[in-house]
């Protein structure tokens, strides 16, 4: 069995490869250009009727949208987090979805400021984005010094450590105003859970096929997102 990736290195497929180098699951790449239409071709919207990315060909069909991606290969595959009957599974289930519904957007908001209101007001935005950014990273950090969970921890590679650290990374370089970029200063177990989430194989395998760095998640030297 033999996954099929749509896949622009840096952009949120990295996240899905990263799960499919931690399970061990074979699978290739499907590369895309957005500049040349790939999102917008009839063979891409058949796997993705959205034009996006991540998308995986399984074969039991196509699957989009990260979250959805993760458990279904958690439950096919495990290794990721939780099984279905841990008594833990609630609570990466609700960070999970965190992660996909809220931090995932406010991390787009402030790399991609002028897509909400236009650049005339993008500076607002991107304020308003870095605010809601360290709150969301302080309610993370708060949920680990309060649980220490082995599904995300330092301890143990996990979907939500992959997920937290490629949305981080955009955050920490991308903004062209260096007054907006995150930092992971303040948030030490944050810190901690990602560093070691950067040094694990599956991680460093990724970084090298998809450029990212030796440090991609809290030092990354470039980004694309």
């Amino acid at each position: 069995m033999t996954y099929r990736v749509s896949h622009i290195p840096d952009w949120g497929s990295s996240v899905i490869r990263l799960m499919l180098e931690e399970i061990g699951a074979p699978y290739e790449i499907v590369p895309l250009d957005w500049d040349a239409g790939d999102f917008d071709s009839p063979a891409f919207r058949a796997v993705n009727p959205l034009g996006l990315i991540p998308a995986l060909e399984t074969p039991d069909g196509p699957i989009f949208e990260t979250a959805a991606i993760i458990l279904w290969l958690n439950a096919r595959h495990g290794g990721l987090g939780p099984a279905p009957t841990d008594p833990t599974r609630g609570a990466f289930l609700s960070w999970l979805m965190f992660t996909s519904n809220t931090l995932h957007q406010t991390v787009m908001t402030l790399i991609h400021p002028d897509r909400i209101a236009g650049e005339a007001m993008q500076d607002v935005v991107e304020a308003h984005a870095l605010q809601h950014l360290h709150e969301q990273a302080g309610q993370l950090e708060a949920m680990l010094a309060a649980k220490d969970p082995d599904w995300f921890s330092d301890r143990k590679p996990g979907a939500l450590g992959y997920y937290v650290g490629i949305l981080l990374r955009w955050a920490i370089y991308l903004p062209e105003n260096e007054l907006m970029r995150f930092s992971l200063a303040p948030f030490p177990r944050l810190q901690a859970v990602l560093a070691a989430h950067e040094a694990f194989p599956a991680a460093q395998r990724v970084a090298a096929l998809d450029a990212l760095g030796p440090t991609p998640f809290t030092a990354p030297e470039t980004a694309q997102g």
